[in-house]
């Protein structure tokens, strides 16, 4: 309990410096929000007004509080540019997007890397270890915009297997929205299934010289129960902080592959948002990130003593 109570200062404390950050590096954006909204050559009262009204005369601090008891409250303000709807509401429609296409792409990733890194693991320094570990290598170097393309030319383009735009909510059909899903979610998990297998492979390696694992071969207890039964938990700490990593770095960071797939997720919102000075939507899509990054990732680390109750008396 006092672990968890740390980690509850710990979040408030990131997300307020977060936002402060986000905050302040808006307001020392050069341009005038008024003139964005209302355009060149109003009068200058016009102007006036809208700055009195949207609050852009008062201090920088005070504009800041301001905005964060209304994100307290559930109030991430609204809109500048039309349609002047609530930040709320966009965010609350961009996000299933994107935490979809993220999970989606973590379970992809991890049905894939765990049978492979235990196979690589168990044939270390033969052929299968080779190829396995030459062919994460190989999916490293492959960017993610440029594997994107490479499946809308042979798949979408050539075969017409799957679209490459529109979106199908959930709520609306469960078939075709993961015929619309399912190809971005293989373009990001590509690189997780690289980066999972080969973290969980170098941990398995150290793992299988430990005392206990020698202490059940010597049992005569089968290979696959121990890589399986004795090896794995042990060893997925890195894989499990990466996990917690990535799943916040990915909802963020799924500009590309929302654009090449016009998808309406937070990477779209937020890069349309700055585009056209829309900052309380950029404000409000960074805040959401943060929250998920920090509450994923204190999941993370309070999960290692279920993996190892071992760290339990280390952090006690």
């Amino acid at each position: 309990m006092r672990k968890v109570l740390v980690r509850l200062g710990e979040l408030v404390a990131v997300l307020l410096i977060v936002s402060f950050g986000v905050f302040l590096m808006v307001a020392l954006i050069p341009g005038d929000p008024a003139v964005a909204i209302l355009g060149d050559g109003k009068p200058p009262e016009q102007y006036d007004a809208l700055r009195q009204e949207l609050g852009l005369n008062d201090p920088v601090i005070q504009r800041y509080l301001d905005w964060l008891a209304g994100a307290v409250r559930g109030d991430l303000g609204s809109s500048i540019m039309p349609p002047q709807t609530p930040v709320a509401e966009r965010l609350l429609a961009a996000l299933p997007v994107s935490l979809q296409l993220a999970a989606m792409g973590l379970a992809i990733a991890l049905v894939i890397s765990i049978p492979l890194a235990l196979w690589s693991a168990a044939r270390q320094g033969g052929l299968v270890d080779r190829v396995i570990g030459a062919s994460m290598f190989g999916l490293l170097s492959i960017p993610s915009f440029l594997a994107g393309l490479l499946l809308i030319m042979f798949v979408v383009n050539d075969q017409g297997w799957f679209p490459r735009s529109q979106w199908v909510r959930i709520s609306d059909s469960l078939a075709g929205n993961l015929h619309h899903a399912i190809l971005p979610a293989i373009v990001i998990a590509l690189s997780e299934i690289a980066l999972f297998t080969r973290i969980l492979r170098n941990d398995l390696v150290v793992t299988l010289q430990e005392d206990f694992v020698l202490a059940a071969r010597a049992k005569g207890q089968p290979p696959w129960r121990i890589m399986v039964g004795d090896a794995l938990r042990p060893s997925s700490f890195s894989l499990v902080t990466l996990f917690g990593i990535s799943t916040g770095r990915l909802i963020g960071s799924t500009v590309i592959v929302e654009y090449l797939f016009a998808l309406p997720g937070m990477g779209s919102l937020v890069v349309s948002g700055a585009q056209t000075g829309n900052f309380p939507v950029v404000q409000g899509a960074v805040l959401v990130t943060a929250l998920i990054y920090v509450v994923v990732n204190s999941c993370v680390d309070l999960s290692y003593g279920i993996l190892d109750p071992r760290t339990r008396r280390v952090h006690a």
